[in-house]
């Protein structure tokens, strides 16, 4: 059973920071999710609470997103130590680092082929070609979501296994087996800063439940938006208490 830190809730059980790794989704968790037509926003105390938090947890803390390292970079610089890019594709394991990436299946390509036909007949779907597959997103067609997985579908069954269909916010992603955030978390937990601490994870969709899984088998603790933190501001909130 993990310890209490502090004068936090139960319902949030967490080892003392000098045993705890941090590892953060980005868009959602801490930061609001928007459209890809709106610019992402930092809150202006973000940065200084992160680093505090990694001040106060040695350095163990890591950002795992979808996004690109470079992407992240742009809004965080050298803020976490750590930076997952690509749901666990992309890994810089320390700043100044080399980014590694994993091997990857070819994605056919009449994948694509039919996935950009696909889009073209649904007016507000938007077709995101990713390193590893690509990602429906339907946000500002919701009607569509039904004909986009039972396509996502079919083109998954085809690969025996190879990829997978994961569910996002409002939006449908293929990609590869077994290379995932929880593959990025297991790899991370390998080494200093990460070794022998408890995994912390929080994200806010499905893309981040192999992570949690991950952290909960070593002992750690997973947390998701909105079923534990309401909304981003008040994950924000818990986690700059934490260093109060």
């Amino acid at each position: 059973m993990l310890g209490f830190h502090g004068a936090q809730s139960a319902r949030f059980p967490i080892p003392p920071l000098s045993q705890a790794a941090f590892l953060l989704n980005f868009d959602g968790t801490l930061v609001e999710d928007v459209s890809a037509a709106d610019p992402v926003v930092l809150p202006p105390d973000l940065l200084d609470m992160l680093r505090r938090l990694r001040t106060a947890c040695g350095d163990a803390l890591a950002i795992i997103s979808s996004r690109t390292v470079e992407q992240l970079d742009a809004f965080l610089g050298d803020v976490p130590f750590a930076v997952g890019g690509e749901g666990g594709i992309a890994l810089r394991h320390r700043p100044g680092g080399p980014i590694e990436r994993t091997a990857l299946p070819e994605l056919p390509r009449v994948w694509l082929v039919q996935a950009r036909d696909l889009v073209g007949t649904l007016p507000g779907v938007r077709l995101e070609h990713t390193e590893g597959g690509f990602i429906l997103h339907y946000r500002a067609a919701p009607e569509a979501a039904q004909t986009l997985h039972a396509a996502a579908l079919a083109w998954v069954k085809e690969s025996a296994g190879a990829y997978l269909l994961v569910a996002g916010r409002m939006a449908w992603e293929i990609r590869p087996a077994g290379v995932d955030k929880g593959y990025a978390v297991s790899l991370l937990m390998q080494r200093p800063p990460f070794l022998g601490r408890k995994p912390i994870v929080i994200g806010n969709d499905k893309s981040d439940e192999s992570a949690m899984a991950v952290a909960k088998a070593a002992g750690g603790a997973g947390f998701r938006i909105p079923v534990d933190f309401p909304t981003p501001a008040v994950l924000r909130t818990w986690l700059a208490g934490l260093t109060a």
